[in-house]
């Protein structure tokens, strides 16, 4: 019996899937293009960096290192260590891939893989294709660069008043990003709640809070995952039972979520820029 190949999905369907991506990401790009603004950016600066990093959390910690004066290895480091999760998330989805795609154009997709690109990929049923993949990087490409163009030139044009108000959007997303996880398994919790202790030991310590936030923020991650990873360790021999029993420790081991709040948590440092 002969078997139909099923078609991938094509490039208009990967804009279609991309679109709520896109209007998500217009809304935090905005804060990120007022942030980068007020710290004294020129909008084009703001939206060359949301253009060739579409990292978010590691964008958002690099530009606050840049504004505070942090040295080429901090801000390195603090975004290797943000972003390292792309790796993983990369290493997936290329097990998913179209065999024909060639490794130019797995280079070139590889740019555009973020956290909501990833989680909407991964699950497709069928082979990702370059057009499909390419279709649904796009559009969340543009909002993003559209949100930092907005959040940028409105600067200039909004009260201060306002301006300070839509400030504090920075903090919610973080917010928004670390509860739905923390509430839904405990090991995350158990490392939010950590990697926020640990910050706040850097910040109020005589000695500690002369360590510079990017390196904060580094130390406080590496700590958080590092204990949990050992103390919330994935089994890959579990059978199924036990994975249905303890799906919040299982799901998330090596140290909890892979959103993008965990390396960021350092919210006194990030606040102030540094000491």
């Amino acid at each position: 019996m002969s078997q139909q190949k099923v078609e991938s999905p094509l490039f208009q369907q990967g804009l279609k899937d991309g679109l709520p991506i896109c209007l998500g990401y217009i809304s935090v790009a905005f804060t990120f293009g007022m942030m980068a603004t007020e710290g004294g950016l020129a909008p084009w600066s703001s939206l060359l960096i949301s253009m060739t990093n579409l990292t978010s959390a590691g964008q958002f910690a690099g530009t606050a290192l840049i504004l505070s004066g942090g040295t080429l290895l901090e801000i390195a480091v603090t975004t290797f260590v943000i972003n390292i999760r792309y790796m993983l998330m990369s290493l997936s989805l290329s097990q998913k891939l179209d065999p024909d795609m060639k490794m130019a154009e797995r280079l070139i997709l590889s740019f555009g893989v973020t956290d909501e690109v990833f989680a909407v990929a991964i699950r497709q049923r069928k082979e990702l294709t370059a057009r499909y993949l390419a279709g649904l990087i796009l559009t969340p490409y543009a909002g993003w660069a559209l949100g930092t163009v907005l959040g940028a030139t409105a600067t200039g044009v909004l009260p201060l008043s306002v301006r300070s108000a839509l400030g504090i959007a920075i903090y919610g997303m973080f917010i928004a990003i670390i509860i739905p996880p923390s509430r839904e398994a405990k090991p995350v919790a158990i490392t939010v709640v950590l990697a926020a202790a640990l910050s706040c030991l850097f910040y109020y310590i005589p000695g500690l809070n002369q360590i510079s936030s990017g390196w904060v923020i580094i130390i406080c991650a590496v700590i958080a995952a590092g204990i949990m990873a050992l103390r919330f360790p994935v089994d890959e021999e579990t059978p199924p039972e036990e994975k249905r029993r303890r799906p919040d420790e299982l799901r998330y081991g090596a140290g909890g979520y892979g959103g993008n709040g965990l390396g960021y948590l350092s919210a006194p440092h990030a606040a102030d820029g540094g000491n």
